[in-house]
């Protein structure tokens, strides 16, 4: 009888909690809300910059990576504008830091919070190239990638309680575990700050992120063609060997080229050069 009713309550969870990604129309499991998913974010993120080094704003590089990010975040808000959801990132604190590393990657954090790593900065090569790599982890971010494996992961780990659903609610019953999940689905702080951000999206998630990130690399006025040829120089970083974080989990290749290809037409409706 225990079973069946947690099975029940899983069941009646998951169909209460559906919801569905921007764009795509993928369902997903949502059992956290963007208010609290941000407020770690943005503690988590703190404590990365306390401990890293951050590129200062007198840096021509880290000047491009906050314009980037700024003409991205604001082609976000009027995408959701024009689909009558002018709410959708309500919460969100934008920001963009440039952080010295050799590690080839980028992330964004619930709530809007950038890092794009100056390991990367070779391979983006230009402000477009940076703007295809931060188009799709904001993409990440506002489809709600963090929250839906958090999601998951609470389930999985029984994490909830009849009536009881959230991040808040599992912080202060089981503080240890939520933690330890939140750390696997965003990484850890290290002393260097070097883990967090890692996210381990599924194909799916990825997917999804490439074709929402065409859209707002377009609206912010950046040519979306160029993610074609950005992608094969990431391919070719790989050379057959242990990928970049950056390509951790993420579809072959070839499989991510021809899918942009496809959402090409779609993504130059949206684009106006910039002036």
């Amino acid at each position: 009888m225990k079973r069946l009713l947690i099975y029940g309550f899983i069941i009646s969870v998951s169909a209460w909690a559906c919801s569905k990604v921007p764009l795509t129309g993928r369902n997903q499991l949502l059992l956290v809300s963007d208010s609290e998913m941000n407020s770690m974010s943005f503690v988590s993120y703190k404590q990365f910059l306390d401990t890293s080094k951050v590129v200062g704003n007198y840096d021509a590089n880290s000047q491009m990576v906050k314009r980037v990010g700024s003409k991205i975040a604001a082609a976000a808000q009027n995408y959701f504008e024009k689909i009558g959801q002018p709410n959708y990132l309500e919460g969100y604190q934008w920001q963009a830091e440039l952080v010295k590393s050799d590690q080839v990657n980028a992330w964004c954090m619930p709530g809007g919070k950038m890092v794009v790593y100056t390991g990367i900065l070779p391979i983006t090569q230009n402000e477009t190239g940076l703007a295809v790599v931060l188009g799709h982890e904001v993409s990440h971010a506002i489809a709600k990638h963090g929250a839906e494996r958090m999601s998951e992961g609470m389930l999985a780990q029984g994490l909830l309680t009849a009536g009881q659903v959230g991040l808040g609610i599992a912080m202060k019953d089981k503080p240890s575990q939520t933690q330890g999940l939140w750390n696997t689905v965003f990484g850890v702080v290290a002393p260097a700050g070097a883990q967090l951000g890692m996210l381990a999206h599924g194909r799916n998630q990825e997917s999804e992120a490439d074709h929402l990130g065409l859209i707002f690399m377009s609206m912010a006025g950046y040519n979306p063609q160029d993610a074609v040829t950005f992608w094969q120089r990431m391919a070719s970083k790989s050379g057959g060997s242990k990928p970049p974080i950056f390509l951790s989990s993420h579809p072959a290749d070839e499989t991510r080229i021809a899918q942009i290809k496809d959402w090409m037409p779609e993504a130059l409706k949206y684009y106006r050069p910039r002036n």
